[in-house]
């Protein structure tokens, strides 16, 4: 085993981060790193902020539910889908891309280009000793993180990274097992033996809580994911996307 899946095995997020500065290098690296990921037919369809502006970071956590670690971090990271330059190439090149920009296609493509993108620069960070702890509760007010972030049509900020140095590293949740995950050759679609692999977990997972919080909790995954989609949430992002000139077609 090599020092880079050594540090892709031992991901976990980090929400407790010393307020210390990245140093420029660092940033810089991180951002390098993100621009050096996989991107679809080399379109580059994001853009990454990056908030420095102390009242800026303040609004974001609230934004996102009032998450301590937005403020507290060594430097906060929005990635968002941008399609935003592609339209003004089309305008320089006097060529009719509009319908392609608003298609589903492109949408899935800059959704795809800037995860491919925000996972480069979390790995980077990671290897450099850094914590990182992925923020999609910003999503939950995005017309306000818009207009904060003075964001143009065909941009939608889509999560946030909160990267520092760790104050505390907490135990890593266990995934699901291989064997639920990874396929061969066709879909497993024998419903009783998925359902006894979620059983074989939720097992794993309940012990996982329970040696964590010293009996507190036993959550079990199915009980969690249930639980999570019974609960709608940001249901009005489908309308926020299209006005956005996005996901149209």
């Amino acid at each position: 085993m090599n020092q880079v899946i050594e540090t892709l095995l031992g991901h976990r997020s980090i929400r407790r981060l010393e307020d210390k500065p990245l140093t420029r290098e660092q940033i810089e690296l991180i951002v390098a790193s993100a621009q050096a990921a996989s991107t679809s037919s080399y379109i580059q369809s994001y853009s990454i902020i990056g908030i420095t502006d102390p009242a800026k970071k303040k609004k974001l956590a609230e934004l996102a539910g009032n998450q301590n670690y937005v403020e507290k971090n060594g430097h906060f990271f929005v990635f968002c889908g941008d399609l935003h330059r592609h339209e003004l190439a089309g305008e320089m090149e006097n060529k009719a891309v509009k319908d392609s920009i608003e298609s589903t296609e492109k949408f899935m493509v800059m959704l795809i280009d800037t995860a491919l993108a925000a996972q480069n620069a979390a790995i980077a960070a990671e290897s450099m000793g850094l914590g990182i702890c992925y923020i999609g509760g910003i999503r939950n007010h995005l017309d306000e993180v818009c207009e904060l972030l003075n964001t143009p049509r065909r941009v939608i900020p889509l999560f946030g990274m909160a990267v520092g140095y760790p104050e505390k590293v907490t135990d890593q949740k266990p995934r699901l097992p291989l064997s639920h995950i990874y396929h061969e050759n066709e879909y497993e679609q024998d419903e009783a033996v998925y359902k006894q692999q979620l059983e074989e977990y939720n097992k794993v997972i309940s012990r996982y809580y329970t040696e964590r919080t010293k009996g507190k909790r036993d959550d079990t995954w199915t009980g969690q994911m249930a639980g999570t989609f019974e609960k709608q949430s940001r249901m009005y992002m489908h309308d926020f996307i299209k006005e956005h000139g996005l996901n149209l077609k």
